[in-house]
């Protein structure tokens, strides 16, 4: 039950640097599911929440269009930028360009397994190469002024051995890295696609766990097969932060109820207020050319276990319906789910 949830426990040591709660709950990156419009919708649920971009490479800011990779809406923030790429020049640049455009923290990516990836040089195939890692981040914590933290596996294809993943972050952390994101699952590099290897190699907590006591002055946070409540709360005894992946995007309330459980100060969102920031923000990017259709689409789970719930992610589907631009389309569509025939058009709260 929600209500049997307490706020985890402070990691900080009293009276020392340590641990920092800016990473208590984390939304993954993830290509083609983060971007700008379903960060600014995150926001919304969960005020506290550090969100990632997808991961960008190096390449593509450097040499492509670096506004249509880097703009955000401002009330985003915290905000990291996920940084693809092996060589410590092209990261430097990457990671200026985060700065100057307001990111929080610079996070480099040393978990994605895609062929695509591999064959860049870079994701999880730079665990291999502790040492060309370190100094990437070196490189970067010299060049700016925000965090510099790392996201990584527990290890590479057979190769279960705590040594592993112990020595990769203390090559890291040797550097000044206080920020350790790690999915706790093997990277396969060979034969498994990029979902079969967030379900199909097992989670290893207990791993993950050893690394916080073997570097207790470091941030750990734990990302890989949390995907409610209860799984949040057990981790917080022993991480000093969960990073949640799939689950936001399929159940977005499961953000809602964790700022409830962990920040009960900052109460429930009015759901009605909810939906008229969704509406205005769609008039918005509706006023730059962006397709109502691409506003939406992070939209579609919010109601998932509601009555009528299909209804709304049915008319925010509906091609006829999309192609008009209407952002009132948001609101009728949460009218037909019981917005306002049910709770009323102001006073209810987001708690489904």
């Amino acid at each position: 039950m929600l209500s049997e949830l307490k706020p985890p426990p402070s990691t900080q040591l009293s009276g020392q640097p340590g641990p920092s709660e800016d990473w208590r709950l984390c939304v993954a990156p993830m290509i083609d599911v983060t971007d700008r419009h379903c960060r600014y919708f995150h926001r919304l649920l969960a005020p506290k929440a550090r969100l990632y971009t997808e991961m960008i490479t190096t390449g593509a800011l450097l040499h492509g269009d670096a506004s249509r990779h880097l703009d955000f809406h401002k009330d985003e923030s915290p905000v990291a930028l996920q940084l693809g790429g092996s060589e410590p020049e092209a990261l430097v640049r990457s990671a200026k360009l985060g700065e100057q455009w307001g990111y929080n923290e610079i996070n480099l990516n040393c978990g994605c397994p895609s062929e695509r990836v591999q064959k860049g040089a870079f994701g999880a195939c730079l665990m291999a190469e502790p040492g060309l890692v370190a100094d990437c981040l070196k490189a970067m914590q010299d060049a700016v002024s925000l965090p510099v933290t790392v996201k990584h596996r527990l290890g590479l294809d057979k190769n279960e051995s705590y040594d592993f993943v112990r020595d990769f972050v203390g090559a890291s952390y040797d550097v000044g890295c206080r920020v350790f994101i790690v999915h706790a699952r093997n990277a396969v590099l060979k034969g498994l696609s990029p979902k079969d290897n967030r379900e199909v190699p097992p989670l290893r907590y207990e791993q993950a766990a050893r690394l916080k006591k073997d570097f207790p002055q470091a941030t750990i946070v734990l990302n890989g097969g949390l995907t409610t409540l209860a799984d949040c709360e057990e981790a917080m005894h022993e991480f000093d932060g969960v990073m949640l992946g799939r689950s936001p995007w399929h159940d977005p309330s499961v953000l809602s109820r964790l700022t409830q459980a962990w920040w009960p100060q900052l109460g429930l969102k009015d759901e009605a207020a909810v939906i008229d920031a969704l509406v205005a923000y769609a008039e918005r990017e509706l006023a730059v050319k962006t397709p109502l259709r691409i506003v939406v689409r992070p939209l579609l789970g919010l109601f998932n276990g509601r009555s009528n719930s299909r209804v709304w992610r049915r008319m925010l589907s509906d091609s006829v319906l999309l192609r008009q631009d209407d952002p009132e389309l948001i609101r009728l569509a949460w009218q037909q789910v019981g917005g306002l025939a049910i709770r009323g058009a102001r006073g209810s709260e987001l708690d489904v």
